[in-house]
């Protein structure tokens, strides 16, 4: 299971079988970095598959403010709730890097899911999987306070998304996915001036380093003791 799909994504929970069934449907589009795949409002009934590079969930509330709602890699499907409930697209998909995606209609999705049991269960877990994400930001928002919060979206991202730290530490790792810190505050409820001083208390206690738009996790294990959670993130 998963070959070169990690393991958490939708391909990754796929039978060999099944997932090569799903790389063969729809139709392939590139998209450059900061292209949209998929616009809030927009009434499209398509889905699309991940097959390279890494997209942002964001929505606009009616007062204009920005709110970015999850990161995507090669792997994942995005689209699927406009699809499934025949209702406006309820965010908008955009590129981070050159993308590579396979556009499927609902029809052919379907019809995909009926014959294979395990592309159904595995759109289900990541449907229940998105959907404990949303519950466990609503939790945090009244258990703890901001340092916390932040570390707990810090130490979530790192344990879906990390890559192995240059110099070979187990403790360290670089979070994967470039995030601006107002996109950081947004995941974790936060204005952006608490966000900044969350960032900063954690790298003076030596649990991560900041760089451009890059994060490092200094010491994986702390941090997890800090944001109060186990080793490993049930998603």
């Amino acid at each position: 299971m998963g070959d070169e799909w990690p393991a958490f994504t939708f391909l990754g929970k796929l039978r060999k079988e099944t997932r090569d069934e799903f790389l063969r449907q729809g139709i392939r589009k590139n998209y450059s970095p900061h292209q949209p795949l998929l616009q809030q409002g927009d009434s499209s009934r398509h889905v699309l598959l991940i097959t390279s590079g890494v997209v942002k969930v964001a929505a606009t509330s009616e007062s204009g403010y920005d709110v970015l709602l999850a990161v995507r890699i090669a792997g994942d499907l995005v689209g699927e709730m406009a699809a499934f409930e025949e209702l406006p697209r309820s965010g908008t998909v955009m590129a981070c890097s050159e993308v590579s995606a396979r556009i499927i209609q609902l029809q052919v999705l379907e019809s995909l899911l009926g014959r294979h049991p395990d592309a159904m269960r595995a759109i289900l877990r990541m449907l229940s999987a998105r959907l404990r994400w949303a519950n466990r930001r609503r939790i945090d928002y009244k258990a703890y306070d901001a340092p916390t919060r932040f570390a707990r979206v810090l130490a979530e991202l790192s344990q879906a998304y990390a890559q192995p730290a240059p110099d070979g530490d187990t403790d360290r790792c670089v979070l994967g996915v470039t995030l601006t810190q107002r996109e950081l505050a947004s995941l974790a409820g936060l204005a952006l001036p608490t966000a900044e001083k969350c960032l900063a208390t954690l790298t003076a206690q030596g649990l991560v380093q900041c760089s451009y738009r890059n994060i490092t996790i200094c010491d994986v294990p702390k941090l997890l003791e800090f944001a109060k959670l186990d080793s490993e993130i049930p998603y």
